[in-house]
């Protein structure tokens, strides 16, 4: 069996820090690694529709924004296919016959959605397109028959969601589509990465990211502002690194090799972490390494990107040649999926029962 991967992001706003190690770092190291046949990394424009369909030129403008921050990560057009979600039609009719197979209640009793819909405050005024969200994206992921899927830890219950209405359709219809795995970051604490302001999660509606595209000095004055251990008071004061997000931080981005370059006084992180535990560490110097840190991990992003910037119509030719090849795998699948419903009216007289 080919193995495919199947991922993506809404284009609600540029993708940030949380994203980089959350899954697209995840993603450039599978699209390098040679295992996979078929890569396919989705901007789910349609989704984002779901509840900004009131301010469609936001989700348009945004489509640029996550190409390029794809680009400027790594991912190659000539490994993967990047593509528009909603030039894909094949996506909707799919999303119509798996809302049979999965009940309002089921719906409901999800946890990613049922965290989104408090946190944008809908109670119960829910647009159903967002509601059926996780309908939408099982659709996505079995359309290109995924059998991989790069995500973060929040994204769990809706993988589960779409196995269940993998095996409730081929149970009633036959052997159909493909089951999916999620494939979750390596470095355990990249599954979360918290916001600036001490939040659970860094978070574009938030405002507490730090976006790929923001300049060193935005960079800078982001990090120097976070929110610490609310106990460190004094630079003798004994600190928590659990739970603080600039070591959860540093965590996810630091590496060995960063020590002697920006604080070699240290010889690791562990040591780092033992002497603001112990008292005597300041926050501005332990945030002053972070700045160092993450400046030398964004730098060749921010290069990328810079290139791609100068190259905008090639950006559109590859999202073009991406939603053909996209639209190609996505018209098998269904042709598959019409057959084994019996839906396939005027194919080889099935109309006719002949």
């Amino acid at each position: 069996m080919k193995q495919i991967i199947l991922t993506g992001d809404r284009p609600t706003g540029r993708l940030h820090v949380g994203h980089y190690v959350g899954s697209l770092m995840e993603r450039v190291a599978l699209q390098n690694s040679g295992k996979y046949d078929e890569i396919y990394i989705m901007i789910a424009d349609a989704q984002a529709l779901t509840d900004n369909a009131e301010h469609p030129e936001k989700v348009r403008q945004n489509i640029k924004q996550v190409a390029l921050d794809y680009l400027s990560c790594g991912i190659d057009p000539e490994k993967s296919n990047i593509f528009i979600q909603s030039r894909v039609p094949e996506l909707t009719e799919l999303s119509f016959y798996y809302m049979n197979l999965v009940t309002v209640s089921r719906v409901q009793r999800n946890p990613t959605v049922k965290a989104e819909i408090q946190q944008k405050g809908f109670e119960t005024s829910v647009p159903l397109g967002f509601f059926c969200y996780p309908v939408s994206q099982a659709a996505d992921i079995t359309a290109f028959r995924a059998t991989a899927v790069p995500a973060g830890e929040d994204q769990m219950p809706m993988l589960e969601q779409c196995k269940e209405i993998v095996h409730k359709f081929n149970e009633v219809y036959g052997e159909t589509l493909t089951e999916p795995q999620i494939v979750l970051p390596s470095n355990k604490a990249c599954l979360r990465l918290p916001g600036l302001d001490g939040k659970a999660k860094m978070s574009k509606s938030l405002g507490n990211c730090i976006y790929l595209s923001d300049d060193e000095e935005t960079v800078r004055k982001k990090i120097m502002s976070m929110f610490t251990d609310p106990t460190h008071l004094k630079v003798s004061d004994p600190g928590h690194v659990e739970g603080n997000p600039v070591f959860i931080y540093l965590d996810a981005f630091c590496k060995p090799e960063y020590f002697p370059e920006f604080l070699p006084e240290y010889q690791s992180l562990d040591e780092l972490k033992a002497h603001y535990t112990k008292g005597g560490l300041g926050d501005i110097k332990v945030k002053k390494f972070l700045n160092s840190v993450l400046q030398a991990e964004l730098a060749p992003v921010r290069e990328r990107r810079q290139a791609w910037e100068k190259r905008l119509p090639e950006l559109t030719d590859i999202l073009k040649e991406g939603c053909r090849v996209a639209r190609e795998k996505a018209e098998s699948t269904l042709a598959d999926v019409r057959k084994a419903m019996r839906i396939d009216y005027f194919e080889n007289g099935a109309l006719l029962g002949e």
